[in-house]
């Protein structure tokens, strides 16, 4: 039987701002990705999320991400590399803080937003990045864009890279994403959604915006939680891979 991983980016309220379905979505997910603090998530938010996952068995990751709050994440920051490996590793520290008070740890890395996108080519912010995970634990696994500069740099180091596509964003002809700031990269229809999902895990595929075919075959698929109607698209995207033959199970 085919396996793939579901994760979901959560954790992602701050204060009294909510954002996610963090517990539904646990329910569905076998990877959670959650905030560190940089783009959303606080204290007791990621106390919160990471004691949930670990009631459900469902693997913790940190979330890393520039120092945004106001931008959500998705501005590029051109961080100095000794700062932003620095700034990683301060997050993944905090995360693994309050997973191991919940009877857990850190499991993984992914990158969130601008600084996903950023490492998919700019070599010394991927350094950077490579270089905080390897601190911190060099057996942990980092999610990322195949092909990317940042799955390359992280297996030439020695890091374990897991090839990661997206539910509902669109491709390029080249395999990255769409930038949100075009129309269309974002994909709202469910069914296609749900049909992507099952047609990346089983044949490794996804249809870019120009009608071309790009070679994914991603190990984990990715269900944006602030997403309108995530949870319900989630559990369509479950039902249907597990329909098709597919067991959802971490990598970790």
């Amino acid at each position: 039987m085919t396996g793939v991983d579901l994760n979901a980016d959560l954790g992602e309220g701050f204060g009294i701002w909510h954002l996610t379905e963090d517990d539904a979505l646990l329910e569905i997910v076998s990877s959670a990705n959650v905030a560190c603090g940089f783009h959303a998530g606080d204290p007791s938010v990621l106390r919160r999320v990471t004691a949930s996952a670990a009631e459900r068995g469902v693997t913790v990751g940190a979330q890393v991400a520039y120092r945004d709050l106001a931008g959500f994440g998705r501005r590029f920051i051109d961080v100095p590399p000794d700062e932003l490996a620095n700034d990683v590793l301060y997050q993944i520290g905090a995360l693994d803080a309050f997973a191991r008070v919940a009877g857990t740890r850190v499991g993984y890395v992914k990158p969130h937003g601008a600084l996903y996108n950023a490492i998919v080519s700019n070599a010394e912010q991927a350094a950077a990045v490579v270089e905080a995970v390897r601190m911190f634990d060099p057996s942990l696994p980092v999610l990322g864009l195949p092909g990317s500069e940042w799955l390359r740099q992280a297996e030439k180091a020695g890091l374990r890279p897991v090839r990661e596509a997206f539910a509902d964003r669109a491709y390029t002809p080249s395999g990255t994403l769409v930038s949100r700031r075009e129309p269309g990269a974002v994909i709202h229809d469910a069914d296609e959604v749900v049909r992507r999902c099952v047609r990346m895990a089983v044949e490794g595929v996804v249809v870019a915006v120009d009608g071309s075919e790009v070679k994914v075959e991603p190990e984990s698929i990715c269900l944006h939680g602030d997403t309108p109607g995530a949870v319900e698209i989630g559990r369509r995207v479950r039902a249907a891979l597990v329909e098709a033959g597919v067991s959802v199970r971490s990598f970790a």
